[in-house]
């Protein structure tokens, strides 16, 4: 967690030294646009909290974009059918909550994926966004990708025996889907379906034993920590992409002013939003230090996470979509682009 919180400053530093305390108006016409959400204003949204932010500062008001929460334009999971139909300008949208309308994106659900450190996330995610595959999942549904959401790594909070090995998750009870719910799947554990509202339930009443959410926030929005007795801290089993989508139609109308702009909003926001994450993360995990047992796992256990759970998951996905789009390519190019972001934030450190 240290790592990730010095990661993040150096994103948050680098952004404050690279942007203008001052910037000149940009003119234009007047724009109004509308962006579809779920939930409330959290840590997740500040990234395009900050974008509206800055359109709008930027523009003396011209541009603005209006963020619409708790699903008040459209169901979480038909944003995309909304950005299609130009039910609205922008959403948010996540591609577990989906597969079928997203099938590349899904490589980035794949268990054990390096993309713990904020900065080699970002540039991963970034560089996925423009693969071919990528672009065509959201061509179908006439939207461009605009910013990731960067979720953090999930880890578990469970109840009962906390699982020290990698044996020990055999036969527990375990919500987790995409790629991570494939790797517990290997390694023994019974999957559970149980929508995120109901997991707090689920494990208070014992019908399962252990959750994963994104780490620290998402168990934390949840209440998920007041009814376990364990985390794990460095499993980091995997995560998933959300991402903020835009309407193709309604950015061609954008002057080029406003389009240049919506870019250059960019890196402030992806600075704003591991900033709110890291925040949160300094509220969370004491309180989970606190209050719970806490799992650390040794390399030479991760090491037998990954080989396990993880490579045989990644193989089974490329097989699963052949003949859909190149799978074998997908991959490849995510592992080489952790591998090169890998090796660009070790020579800045």
């Amino acid at each position: 967690m240290k790592t990730k919180a010095l990661s993040a400053l150096a994103i948050v530093l680098a952004v404050a030294a690279s942007t203008p305390t001052t910037a000149q108006t940009i003119d234009g016409p007047k724009v109004e646009w509308n962006f579809s959400t779920w939930g409330k204003k959290r840590a997740f949204t500040a990234g395009i909290e900050k974008v509206a932010e800055i359109v709008s500062q930027r523009t003396a008001g011209k541009f603005t974009i209006k963020i619409h929460y708790a699903e008040a334009l459209s169901k979480d999971k038909e944003n995309l059918d909304g950005i299609k139909i130009g039910a609205f300008e922008m959403a948010d949208f996540c591609n577990f909550y989906h597969p079928g309308k997203n099938p590349a994106y899904m490589v980035l659900s794949l268990p054990f994926l390096s993309l713990a450190d904020w900065n080699v996330s970002k540039d991963v995610r970034e560089a996925m966004l423009k693969h071919p595959a990528f672009v065509a999942d959201m061509a179908q549904w006439n939207a461009q990708a605009y910013m990731s959401g960067l979720l953090p790594q999930y880890e578990f909070l469970g109840k009962g025996k906390p699982p020290a090995t990698i044996e020990d998750w055999k036969g527990l009870r375990v919500r987790a889907g995409g790629g991570i719910g494939d790797a517990m799947r290997v390694l023994g554990a019974v999957l559970s379906t149980v929508p995120a509202t109901e997991v707090y339930t689920a494990i208070e009443r014992g019908t399962v034993d252990a959750a994963s959410f994104p780490f620290t926030y998402a168990h934390a929005a949840y209440q998920v920590h007041t009814v376990t007795d364990w985390f794990t801290s460095n499993l980091s089993p995997g995560t998933a992409e959300c991402n903020s989508v835009i309407n193709k139609d309604a950015y061609a109308k954008l002057p080029p002013q406003y389009q240049k702009l919506l870019q250059e909003a960019k890196e402030p926001a992806y600075a704003a939003l591991v900033n709110a994450y890291v925040e949160i993360d300094k509220v969370n995990l004491p309180l989970f230090k606190s209050k719970l047992k806490e799992v650390v796992y040794t390399d030479a256990e991760l090491k037998k996470f990954r080989e396990v759970a993880g490579k045989p998951v990644w193989d089974k996905w490329v097989a699963d979509n052949k003949g859909k789009f190149d799978a074998q390519n997908v991959l490849d190019t995510v592992v080489k682009e952790i591998e090169k972001a890998e090796a660009k934030h070790k020579k800045k450190s």
